[in-house]
């Protein structure tokens, strides 16, 4: 079994798995965030930036555990 990552190639463009798997954080980090926002939970939060980073991040950390990319 090969579990060395592989570029992913779309047409001839060959895209490196974990910026892939960044892109799909943060769009399900923008989503997370416009729902919060619109919930009140942000409301709380002294550093929205450092939060999204951090949610970014687990999402990555997340969304790996099912793709590799190390």
């Amino acid at each position: 079994m090969n579990t060395m990552p592989h570029e992913i190639a779309l047409g001839d463009v060959y895209f490196p798995p974990l910026l892939l798997v960044g892109t799909l954080a943060y769009l399900l980090t923008s989503v997370f965030t416009y729902i919060a926002t619109r919930l009140g939970w942000y409301q709380d939060v002294v550093a929205p930036a450092i939060v999204e980073l951090s949610i970014i991040i687990i999402f990555v950390g997340i969304i790996s555990q099912f793709i590799a990319i190390f």
